[in-house]
């Protein structure tokens, strides 16, 4: 079983920025994407980006670009998500998940495997 275990979250200011990170457990550990999601209080949980295992391609949700940058060391096992220019809008629970499917990355029922997430504040 793949444990993803996310770090990073806090509380920073807005305009401000914050980088987290998800590794995975398995040494063989090959998804066909990683993704990372967020969920705010009362909300339901909504893409912000992924990246393909292999390839490196990358998805965004439009406001996320410009903003957040999502990388990967496949070495480690481990997928980054940068984000600058943070807005109060912008707090939730992060998750990063991985998923063995090849098709609606953007989609969180495709995900086969997720972390516990970790909180993001963004004060005003």
């Amino acid at each position: 079983q793949v444990q993803l275990v996310e770090s990073g979250g806090g509380l920073v200011q807005a305009g401000g920025s914050l980088r987290l990170s998800c590794a995975a457990s398995e040494r063989t550990f090959s998804p066909y994407a990683m993704g990372w999601f967020r969920q705010a209080p009362g909300k339901e949980r909504e893409f912000v980006v992924a990246i393909a295992w292999s390839s490196g391609g990358t998805w965004y949700v439009p406001s996320a670009k410009g903003r957040f940058t999502i990388s990967k060391e496949n070495a480690k096992n481990t997928v980054y998500l940068q984000m600058k220019s943070l807005k109060p809008e912008d707090t939730a629970v992060y998750y990063c998940g991985a998923t063995n499917k090849g098709t609606y990355v953007m989609r969180s029922q495709e995900y086969d495997y997720w972390g516990q997430g970790t909180q993001v504040t963004v004060s005003s």
